[in-house]
């Protein structure tokens, strides 16, 4: 999926589905845009939504779907983490060691990558510490992180084997204080260092939709999504109970939920078409 998206020019949308109307909207999303989705449980959900709570329903929309839908293990730190997501059938996960030293990150995911291969797991690496916000679960420095170096880059890809790569340029999890400014001239020299490795924007919820469909020109190939979509969703959901409660109406839970889920799915087709970026 994303080799055939880095050669194309076009993003696939890697979007948490911590329940049931998210994993509905954004699968119908996709299909009705007619392109490829990664869906993921991140660890740093876990203590909220257990894995294995999700997992079955994921891969059976996954398997399902009209197009082509990865099931995905983000930000996996811990080994236990990431097994749980290898024995309920994640067939894709993120080993995130970005926060070790990089001889250390190399090893490691090294060595998890000749494990998985030959079961056919693809694998993501993250090099750059990733900054957080407060409003955002994943922990993390805050501000801006230093930018991925290229030339550790390169290193990283070459002895790992990966078949991603996260790297940092400007973004930011969580919500951003002020619009983020992303670096693509650096984003260009990474994508030069690293061959034909497939690159990873995190943090790209509350990133002007211009800049991520210039990061897609040049090389990032997975989106990942979440915390605007999610704080939008949210908003609608209390704007909605505002207004019953205005006009004295009970606000029914099974309704809500119904309204919020076609609500996000009409955001994640604006979305997923934007990553598209114009490709048939």
């Amino acid at each position: 999926m994303l080799e055939d998206a880095r050669k194309n020019k076009y993003g696939i949308g890697c979007i948490n589905t911590p329940n049931l109307e998210y994993l509905r909207a954004l699968i119908e999303a996709a299909e009705e845009v007619n392109v490829p989705l990664i869906i993921d449980h991140a660890e740093v959900h876990d203590s909220l939504i257990p894995l294995e709570s999700m997992a079955p329903y994921m891969i059976e929309f996954a398997k399902k779907a009209s197009v082509p839908v990865a099931v995905h293990v983000d930000h996996g730190e811990s080994m236990n983490f990431i097994v749980r997501g290898l024995r309920a059938g994640y067939s894709s996960v993120m080993y995130d060691c970005s926060a070790l030293p990089l001889e250390e990150n190399i090893r490691r995911v090294r060595d998890f990558v000749e494990m998985v291969h030959p079961a056919g797991v693809s694998v993501e690496g993250e090099l750059g510490v990733m900054p957080s916000t407060l409003d955002d679960t994943h922990g993390g420095s805050g501000g801006v992180a230093p930018y991925t170096d290229p030339e550790a880059a390169a290193r990283f890809v070459e002895e790992t084997g990966v078949d991603a790569l996260a790297v940092t340029f400007g973004t930011s999890h969580g919500v951003y204080v002020e619009e983020p400014k992303v670096d693509l001239d650096h984003l260009r020299t990474l994508d030069e260092a690293t061959g034909n490795v497939p690159l990873v924007m995190h943090g790209s919820s509350g990133v002007p939709i211009p800049d991520i469909q210039k990061a897609i020109n040049l090389g990032v190939s997975k989106v990942n999504y979440y915390s605007y979509l999610a704080v939008d969703s949210s908003k609608f959901a209390a704007e909605r109970m505002a207004e019953n409660d205005s006009e004295g109406v009970p606000t029914f839970y099974h309704e809500l939920v119904e309204e919020v889920y076609a609500h996000t799915k009409n955001q994640a087709i604006d979305l997923l078409r934007d990553f598209k970026n114009g490709h048939e």
